[in-house]
């Protein structure tokens, strides 16, 4: 994956600070998010603690590739991969079994909420950073939202270590993504439309 050249030096800085375990807030294929490394126990921790949000909570993780979804989950269900692929919208399926990433991240069942990103900067990012990267709404929990850069609380810019510069100016996509469990031998649920 190639990263477009006007996105280059933002991701090479939020990757920086991903890789020494900081917290970043950044454009994702929904809304504005707020990320660390997936891998990261202590990083993820602080995520829950910027959000204000109960551990018993998980959140979702972004990934760009179909192998980088195959080191974070025990087994794709072949109806997941043919979801991914005909999906027009951004989809986020719970997985089973999640593996490789920070336990906080999983449920207490074990199964864990995973995203192929297909939208260039969060893709890219991802790309660039080679592994799985939390995404969750840059919000207080409990509190709207934000669709767009301009309706951030202003705590939660203050709280993390990079704030991302590309696509701040876009009009908001305000849509969080469809939300599907698929268990073993391809059953699946939809949890949000």
């Amino acid at each position: 994956m190639t990263i477009p050249e006007e996105y280059r030096p933002d991701i090479n800085a939020a990757v920086a600070v991903l890789r020494r375990g900081g917290i970043i807030l950044y454009p994702t294929d929904t809304i504005w998010g707020i990320g660390c490394d997936a891998r990261n126990s202590q990083a993820v921790q602080r995520v829950f603690q910027i959000k204000h949000r109960a551990e018993a909570k998980a959140l979702i993780t972004l990934v760009s590739s179909l192998a980088m979804l195959d080191r974070v989950v025990e087994d794709i269900p072949e109806v997941a991969e043919q979801l991914i692929e005909a999906a027009v919208e951004p989809i986020t399926i719970i997985y089973d079994h999640g593996r490789n990433v920070a336990p906080e991240l999983l449920a207490e069942d074990g199964s864990i909420g995973v995203r192929l990103t297909h939208e260039q900067f969060s893709a890219a990012l991802c790309h660039a950073f080679a592994g799985p990267i939390v995404s969750t709404s840059a919000n207080i929990s409990g509190n709207e939202p934000a669709h767009s850069f301009n309706q951030i609380d202003p705590q939660i810019i203050e709280a993390v270590d990079y704030v991302c510069t590309s696509r701040r100016n876009e009009a908001p996509v305000a849509k969080p993504s469809s939300v599907i469990k698929i268990s073993a031998g391809g059953l699946f649920k939809i949890l949000r439309k």
